[in-house]
């Protein structure tokens, strides 16, 4: 069973630092692209980065300068660091991976954590 788990949310003080990391385990051949999202209550999922399987990483407009994306691909992983923190990036932030999961097939399909919560707050 393919999974994606994020670690590393928390309660942070504005201006403060956080580091995500996400681990895929299961049945995988490859991996593509892998990404971050975020959530805020009454607010659609949007992109914060993403990466792709050679390292380029792209960033939403609210967070360049100051997020950081990187994976490692030896163990399936990806990261997210998160400094120069806003109340503004309170949400659950989302993992996203698309992956080979059939041998036999050139086939990815995206798959998604469950979340984590950051909260930037006093």
């Amino acid at each position: 069973q393919v999974q994606l788990v994020e670690s590393g949310g928390g309660l942070v003080q504005p201006g403060g630092s956080l580091r995500l990391s996400c681990a895929a385990s299961g049945s995988i051949f490859g991996i593509n692209a892998m990404g971050w999202y975020r959530q805020a209550p009454g607010k659609q999922r949007e992109l914060v980065a993403t990466i792709t399987s050679g390292g380029l990483p792209r960033y939403a407009d609210s967070v360049k300068g100051r997020f950081t994306i990187s994976r490692d691909n030896a163990k399936n992983m990806v990261y997210l660091q998160m400094n120069s923190l806003k109340p503004e990036d309170t949400a659950v932030y989302y993992c996203k991976a698309d992956l080979r999961t059939a041998i036999y097939s050139e086939n990815y399909y995206r798959y998604w954590g469950q979340g984590t919560q950051v909260t930037v707050s006093s």
